[in-house]
């Protein structure tokens, strides 16, 4: 079961718009050095939609690589063509990824049927533990809760990264899936929340910039320093803000550029961010103390 802080990555590239390999793989072994329990590479917040598919392959590798077995790679391998996700989550698993992220289906739009035609699909076409990502606000559709307990049946489909922020549905995929259905938000705001609730962590963005405060909130949960938890969730939250004030991940690709992560350069038809929402997320960068 994948739980903690799990940090949806951001994908460097140089101000060209290549991508930046080695910033990449130090932003890794800074994740994994600051308590980051687990990496997704490739999902939206690594805009996947802009990545050629020969990218999109190699970046999956470098994290497996950069990795080295420390910490679990989730790759984000979704599509909104079931054959596609398939091939992309093959090359997942033949790369030595732990498992696959893959989104519900935009702009299709498929009936409940669809959803479940399409991960049953995927599941059965390859031996790799498959994570849900419903996300409405990107992908249009919403996956039920009678769906999410169908596909929980199968063995391969192992859990779901939930962006919702609808705080009831982890306790009705409780219900419905089991205990044992890995539930992750996919909301940075509602983490602890989502972890009173039911959940097991939290695939974050604020991880990009700030992974040794997320990994320290989850962890006081864990230890039921509850306190404290809550405590550094207040901290965070201006950050959460933020870094939702425009598109991701273009806020959180300023927010890394300002650390000297790498470049805040993000493919089109994401834009430079607007210098009101520069000032807010260095504002906030600032508070939480990420910069002095």
């Amino acid at each position: 079961m994948f739980k903690g802080s799990i940090v949806a990555l951001i994908t460097p590239m140089a101000p060209d718009g290549t991508l930046d390999e080695a910033g990449f793989e130090n932003l890794i072994d800074w994740q994994i050095d600051s308590g980051t329990a687990g990496l997704v590479p490739c999902g939206t917040t690594g805009e996947s939609p802009t990545l050629t598919h020969a990218e999109h392959y190699r970046m999956i590798e470098v994290a497996v690589a950069a990795a080295r077995k420390r910490v679990p790679v989730i790759a984000g391998t979704g599509s909104n063509s079931t054959a596609e996700a398939i091939e992309t989550t093959r090359h997942a698993r033949a790369s030595g990824a732990d498992a696959a992220l893959v989104v519900t289906p935009y702009y299709n739009k498929p009936t409940q049927d669809g959803l479940y035609r399409h991960y049953m699909a995927i599941a059965d076409a390859v031996d790799l533990p498959i994570v849900i990502y419903n996300i409405p606000g990107r992908s249009v559709i919403d996956m039920s809760v009678d769906t999410m307990a169908r596909l929980a049946k199968h063995p391969n489909i192992v859990g779901v990264k939930d962006s919702t922020a609808n705080l009831v549905r982890p306790l009705q995929i409780r219900r419905r899936a089991g205990t044992e259905f890995n539930q992750l938000s996919g909301e940075d705001g509602t983490a602890i929340a989502f972890l009173a609730t039911g959940g097991h962590g939290c695939i974050s963005v604020t991880a990009n910039i700030a992974p040794a405060l997320c990994a320290k909130m989850h962890a006081a949960w864990e230890a039921g320093e509850v306190a404290e938890a809550i405590a550094l969730q207040d901290r965070l939250l201006p950050l959460h803000d933020a870094l939702f004030l425009e598109s991701n991940p273009a806020p959180v690709k300023y927010g890394a550029s300002l650390l000297e992560l790498c470049s805040e350069f993000c493919r089109l038809p994401l834009a430079p961010i607007a210098d009101t929402t520069r000032h807010a997320v260095r504002a906030a960068m600032e508070e939480v103390g990420l910069l002095g």
